[in-house]
């Protein structure tokens, strides 16, 4: 069972020194991966379905996990999730790509299509075709990625005649998939290299597996983008009875969440490390 710590850009890990001591901690303990969650705004007052208070401190993802590949050397760095139709897929690709250069390779994009209105309206972006945009997006973005001559033209994003380097490192950039729904599991089994659950019990886990099996009788997978990898941030204390549910629901990467307190991401670190060894 692979481990990742979440939500490295919110909480107490949005102080610098703290967000680089959960970094080297979690890399130092074999942590594979490092996530940073995404809201841009929060809606004020809060109301269901925002799940954080407005004043709940959030940095950017992508600064964030910036932050942490200049004070790691290994560590994978993954968007957990970018809210991919609030953001512009030109400038989403350059930020991609120059963090993929900067930190040698490590980087996972993981994104979802979003759920808050009040933040695609605030952002000034397209919440009734957030699915549509999502799709069209991935391909833009890929265009500039790994296209000799990028060019794409389609409903909502359109370029020609451009260019942008440095390309990244990778070749392809793994795509993370978030999201419970028939959409998400169908984007993740058509051309995602993984997918992503939240809050997730093992009996949900399972559910979702099954839903992404589903999907794959439905949808043709590309061979290149080999087995896909599960990754769920579980609900509740981490124990080794846990990691053993969540490995027969089909689970590869436990993403841990830290509690916003001081201690909390050392703590979290030290319980998952423990959970996983005593298996």
């Amino acid at each position: 069972m692979l481990l990742g710590l979440v939500h490295i850009n919110m909480g107490s890990m949005v102080q610098p020194a703290a967000l680089a001591a959960a970094a080297r901690d979690a890399e130092e303990a074999g942590f594979d991966s490092l996530w940073a969650g995404e809201h841009i705004l929060l809606p004020d007052p809060q109301a269901p379905p925002s799940p954080m208070r407005p004043q709940d401190p959030v940095l950017d993802s992508l600064l964030a996990l910036t932050w942490a590949a200049a004070h790691t050397t290994t560590v994978r760095l993954a968007t957990g999730i970018v809210i991919l139709p609030q953001r512009n897929p030109a400038v989403l690709a350059k930020q991609v790509a120059t963090l993929d250069v900067l930190s040698g390779g490590r980087v996972m994009l993981g994104i979802g299509a979003g759920y808050l209105e009040p933040e695609f309206r605030a952002v000034g972006a397209n919440f009734d075709d957030r699915g549509a945009v999502t799709d069209e997006y991935l391909d833009a973005m890929g265009a500039l990625w790994y296209d000799e001559h990028p060019s794409y033209h389609g409903r909502f994003a359109s370029f020609s005649a451009v260019d942008a380097y440095p390309r990244p490192v990778q070749r392809p950039i793994p795509l993370i998939v978030g999201g419970r729904t028939p959409p998400a599991y169908r984007r993740a089994v058509g051309r995602g290299h993984g997918w992503y659950g939240y809050a997730l019990t093992p009996q949900q886990a399972s559910e979702c597996v099954t839903g992404l099996a589903a999907a794959a009788d439905r949808v043709a997978r590309p061979a290149g983008l080999g087995p896909l990898e599960i990754s769920v941030t579980p609900r509740g204390e981490i124990t080794p009875a846990l990691v053993a549910e969540f490995a027969a629901a089909g689970v590869h990467r436990l993403v841990l969440l830290a509690p916003p307190t001081a201690d909390g991401a050392a703590r979290t670190i030290a319980a998952g490390v423990a959970a996983v060894s005593a298996r």
